[in-house]
């Protein structure tokens, strides 16, 4: 279970790199009595490497050269396996297990994850120490041959590597025709300009990222496709032990998302932690005031199956737990048997 740092957000607007302001911070500078050096851990691809590299330059701008970051480059089972489905070569874990393991054997300090990959517990000693303020969670439409997923023509193609997006198309498109799409978001664009698909789907976060706005034809509503839980975050996994490196990091941590990402992966937790059922979360901070919405389909979109809580931050995790067991105690038997 995540748990909420204590260092608040010191920084809201996107672009805008955090000062070096807060009490904790400069407590922190002056408990560095010489240089350190974090080694920051990421998967290769592009998307990966700019969410490193953001990470990087926030704790930068706030350390300077007290602290030194070396970015370490690990190539992950699920960036060699690309043609098939994760749900039959092992789920999420496929995307984070090397990173974990170098984590655990003191290879890096820090590794940097979209939340949407990591697996609903996470492997003994250590934890997520922070997540910085999320890019907008909507799933994004591409597509050559139409403006918007309901313009489509009745046959179109659409590829995808999320069964849960595959699970809403199928409910509000079954006429249309779904092939499975992986790779990195280039590749995936690649082939959609080859002709392999008439459209694909992709997180508007990851393209916002990459600079690739311009390429999304239509951005999804959420109450027409809800994200997956943790969809546009970035997270930090670190030793739990690792103290030193949880205070410096801690002070980029931004406290709504957090507190968000808390929520969906409690709901997560909940139900199955694969990527053989869809599931879908969203949760919303305002104040103190949480609110949150969840969904959980059978993977040929027939049935679904949705509810909602509001309460106090605090009780995020067990707002996502409770939604969770209402939804399985509805449908979710129908779903997992499906899936089985």
């Amino acid at each position: 279970m995540l748990s909420v740092p204590t260092a608040t957000r010191t920084f809201i607007s996107a672009g805008k790199w955090p000062r070096a302001r807060t009490t904790q911070v400069h407590t922190t500078m002056k408990n560095l009595s010489e240089a350190r050096q974090i080694r920051i851990g990421t998967r290769g691809s592009a998307l990966a490497l700019a969410q490193a590299n953001e990470v990087r330059d926030r704790l930068t701008a706030i350390y300077g050269d007290k602290v030194s970051f070396e970015i370490v480059i690990i190539k992950t089972t699920g960036d060699k396996i690309l043609d098939r489905a994760l749900a039959a070569v092992g789920g999420k874990g496929l995307f984070t297990k090397e990173l974990e393991e170098a984590l655990l054997d003191n290879t890096i300090d820090i590794a940097v994850h979209s939340m949407k990959d990591m697996q609903a517990e996470l492997p003994a000693g250590l934890e997520i120490g922070c997540v910085l303020p999320r890019e907008d969670v909507r799933d994004a439409l591409i597509s050559p041959v139409a403006k918007s997923l309901q313009d489509l023509p009745s046959g179109s193609i659409v590829g995808t590597a999320s069964i849960r997006r595959e699970a809403f198309i199928r409910n509000r498109r079954p006429d249309l025709k779904m092939i499975l799409f992986r790779g990195n978001v280039q590749t995936r664009l690649r082939k959609l300009e080859e002709g392999e698909a008439h459209a694909t789907l992709l997180a508007s976060a990851g393209l916002r990222r990459l600079g690739l706005a311009d390429r999304i034809t239509q951005v999804i509503p959420v109450e027409d496709m809800l994200p997956a839980p943790a969809q546009g975050a970035i997270g930090i996994e670190m030793r739990s032990d690792d103290h030193q490196t949880k205070e410096i990091i801690s002070a980029i941590n931004d406290r709504d998302t957090f507190i968000a990402v808390e929520a969906e992966r409690a709901f997560l937790s909940q139900l199955d932690g694969s990527c053989r059922t869809p599931i879908a979360a969203l949760a919303r901070v305002d104040g103190d005031t949480l609110s949150f919405k969840g969904i959980i389909l059978t993977p040929d979109g027939a049935r679904i199956y949705e509810t909602e809580r509001k309460g106090n931050v605090k009780d995020a995790a067990a707002l996502g737990k409770d939604a969770a067991h209402e939804l399985y105690d509805r449908g979710g038997k129908d779903v997992f048997r499906d899936v089985a």
